[in-house]
């Protein structure tokens, strides 16, 4: 049993199996690429959007059936900004991914200043009719970093769209970066304090993976945002202990292809850090929520 409430038990006693997650490209822009917000975007994003291991629902199907022969599928649009689009747009993607036979539900990311009033009634009509959570990038709470990150939205567009889907009672994720340029650990504390005293669902925690041909690796070619696996493992142990017992925990580490990947040099491996954090949990005898009330 792991210490910490991670999306896979919520999602195994949900579906009743294992239950996946497929990459899709819904094709997608984002505001702060085309123009609206602003150019080059944000200045971790890689260049596809974060979607570097994205395609279609059966090639997903395909790779992953043999491993898992009774799994069921949610389908995730990941990269970009999947709610940018005229409602009309939106609605046929988002049905297109429902209407599969073999999918269970929808995740859907997106920046917190793009939920206008008709996307967010398409957004309660699917919540209201289908399995669905959204998932917002927020990544920090520190004003300096949004700033220098060229997020181009701001706590108050974070705060506003927490507001708008938890009066339509759709569940939120909200993606946190560990790690950023210029960020204390009391930095990294507060983002997450921040988040886990809004209605959320669950939280995405990983490190900042410096990648090629972002804007920061242009600007900042040597960053790296932690020194070691144990270094980052024991900042993400005290982090899960003030997280509530009942928020899921849907990543701990960052997936980012090898080939694109400048550093850390090791957050490749995956399966490693986790089984490092999960380790010294045990051997902290700590679990998520040990640090807070109730």
């Amino acid at each position: 049993m792991k210490r910490y409430y991670s999306i896979n038990q919520y999602l195994k006693t949900q579906f009743g199996a294992k239950t996946i997650k497929l990459s899709l490209d819904g094709g997608f822009s984002c505001p702060n690429r085309d123009g609206n917000k602003g150019y080059g975007g944000c200045l971790f994003c890689s260049e596809n959007g974060s979607g570097e291991f994205a395609s279609t629902i059966p090639k997903q199907i395909d790779l992953l059936s043999t491993k898992w022969p009774n799994a069921k599928y949610l389908a995730y649009f990941q990269n970009h900004t999947n709610t940018y689009a005229p409602v009309n747009e939106l609605r046929g993607k988002y049905y297109e991914a429902l209407n599969h036979p073999l999918i269970e539900g929808i995740v859907i990311g997106t920046r917190p200043d793009c939920i206008d009033y008709d996307t967010l009634n398409l957004l309660k009509e699917v919540n209201e009719n289908h399995f669905m959570w959204m998932e917002l990038g927020l990544q920090t709470t520190n004003l300096k970093t949004m700033e220098f990150l060229n997020l181009k939205y701001d706590i108050n567009d974070f705060d506003n769209a927490i507001k708008k889907l938890d009066s339509e009672h759709i569940k939120t994720v909200v993606h946190v970066i560990l790690g950023l340029p210029g960020e204390t650990e009391e930095d990294m504390f507060n983002t997450v304090n921040y988040v886990c005293n809004k209605k959320v669902f669950g939280i995405k925690l990983h490190m900042l993976n410096l990648v090629k041909n972002s804007e920061l690796s242009k600007i900042m070619p040597n960053y790296t945002s932690f020194d070691s696996i144990e270094e980052y493992a024991d900042l993400v142990i005290r982090l899960l202990e003030i997280i509530p017992k009942d928020i899921t925990i849907h990543r701990l580490s960052a997936d980012a292809p090898r080939s694109i990947l400048i550093s850390p040099i090791w957050s490749y491996k995956k399966r490693t850090i986790l089984n490092t954090i999960n380790n010294e949990l045990k051997k902290r005898d700590t679990y998520q929520g040990k640090k807070t009330s109730g």
